[in-house]
């Protein structure tokens, strides 16, 4: 729930600079700046001009580098084609940032989904995790005010820098009138309207964007993607699924879910009470011993996996910005927006691929993944091994039993992972992946780098067996 870096206006455009990145002091205050609701480009027919625009261009491209391309195959040219495919998420990846909304947010949940198109294009909308820039104090009390009219009998307090600044709200630190401090999660005004608006226009952008990389069937996936963007723009939905959350931990005190604030929540203001906790990126650093880096890395991990194999009520959204940590070892969750419960079947089937994983059953896997719905979308057999084995040769190793595996941060092994997504994403982009599996594979993928992140080691295997079991007695 803090923001990773700071905004600047430069020429009534938003400008993303990543103070973080340079150990920088950010200073630089909002309050003054010319933000208004047009500034989130609300306008229907704006909105759908930028994104038609966009579509034309990014299209006329790719269709001019794949037309060359026919005629010239050489490395020479799948060099400039690559170039061109960068130079296109680019500026995909500038204009969502600007327009925010769905348009940023479906940006950003693509870009987590790295098998529909070359690794390339992926690392590159990856930068939407980050662009989020801020809209002014005065815009957003409006929103407060119109939402909760007797918001200053509710707050003795609100601070006027935002918390954290995301695709469809941003974050306040606030005090309540009887002391208790909170957190206040507000929409940007009109925001619904804006989503509901780009939805249409998206479908096109991004199944058109997609098509020119991959042959997959896009509806499931746009199905999936704006259900649970919809259900985002609900503040009432995540209210409930914070209490739900707090109910399925309550036995479990290391994970701290914070509560709601119902007199001062609506369904587009989210009060919550404000659980301060050490930031992802400090928590990483060398401040804090190895050893509590991997006391919370066993905590993420049993959250992700009791999620999807025991209360079947997954966190999906993997963020790490959307986790804290305490220095007694405790594991703050935050952002409840996007939750995804998970079907008893499914389930089971995940625990099955993972008992296949954890003893080296590699053969079992093509029928285990046919039986959940990934298969050749032509012939409809299953995935050939080879062409599975080396994601999960990976996953093998870090359920060895000795010594523990140690997740790393090394940019060695993800260039190694770049390089095997280049080479094998060719040759899946035939292949039908279900819709309900889209979250899920999403989340494992993101809890996976957040481990790296933190480098923790840990018994991985046995604490899996733990969920395994009662699944498979079940």
């Amino acid at each position: 729930m803090r923001g990773t870096g700071s905004i600047r206006w430069q020429n009534s455009r938003f400008c993303w600079r990543a103070c973080s990145d340079r150990n920088e002091s950010c200073t630089q205050s909002f309050e003054d700046s010319p933000v208004s609701n047009d500034d989130l480009i609300t306008s229907a027919f704006r909105r759908a001009t930028r994104l038609g625009g966009l579509v034309t261009r990014v299209g006329m491209s790719l269709v001019t580098e794949q037309t060359l391309g026919f005629l010239r195959s050489d490395p020479i040219q799948q060099a400039r084609m690559l170039e061109s495919q960068l130079k296109n998420a680019a500026r995909v990846v500038e204009a969502l940032g600007e327009m925010k909304g769905a348009a940023m947010k479906v940006g950003q949940m693509l870009s987590l989904h790295e098998g529909m198109m070359p690794p390339e294009i992926a690392v590159v909308l990856s930068a939407l995790q980050k662009a989020a820039p801020n809209v002014s104090y005065r815009t957003m009390r409006r929103q407060i005010d119109a939402e909760l009219p007797d918001a200053d009998t509710i707050f003795s307090s609100l601070e006027r820098e935002p918390l954290a600044a995301a695709s469809i709200g941003q974050v306040y630190r606030g005090v309540l009138h009887d002391g208790r401090p909170v957190a206040v999660k507000v929409q940007y005004p009109e925001i619904g309207e804006v989503v509901r608006a780009d939805l249409k226009n998206l479908k096109v952008l991004f199944g058109s964007l997609i098509a020119m990389f991959v042959k997959i069937d896009f509806d499931p996936l746009w199905e999936e993607l704006s259900e649970r963007l919809m259900e985002e723009l609900d503040y009432r939905q995540e209210a409930a699924h914070m209490r739900a959350m707090a109910e399925l931990h309550a036995d479990i005190p290391e994970v701290i879910v914070p509560l709601v604030i119902d007199e001062a929540s609506t369904g587009r203001v989210l009060t919550m009470e404000l659980v301060d906790a050490i930031e992802p990126a400090s928590a990483c650093s060398q401040r804090y011993p190895q050893s509590l880096k991997d006391r919370w890395g066993v905590l993420l991990f049993q959250f992700v996996v009791r999620g999807l194999l025991e209360h079947r009520f997954l966190h999906a959204d993997p963020n790490f910005a959307n986790f804290g940590f305490r220095d007694d070892g405790r594991l703050v969750v935050y952002d409840y927006g996007c939750m995804k419960r998970v079907e008893p079947g499914l389930s089971r089937a995940y625990a099955s691929l993972a008992r296949a994983v954890e003893q080296g059953n590699y053969e079992a896997l093509p029928s285990l993944l046919k039986e959940m719905g990934v298969h050749h979308k032509t012939s409809g057999a299953a995935m050939e091994l080879d062409l599975i084995k080396p994601i999960f040769d990976l996953a093998g190793d870090i359920f060895q039993d000795s010594p523990p595996y140690r997740f790393r941060h090394d940019p060695e092994l993800y260039d190694s992972l770049i390089d095997l997504g280049r080479t094998r994403w060719q040759d899946t982009t035939d292949i039908v992946f279900p819709r309900d599996m889209i979250f899920i594979d999403r989340t494992l993928g993101g809890l996976f780098a957040n481990l790296g992140s933190l480098e923790a080691a840990a018994p991985w295997r046995d604490l899996l067996v733990e969920f395994l079991e009662p699944v498979e007695k079940g």
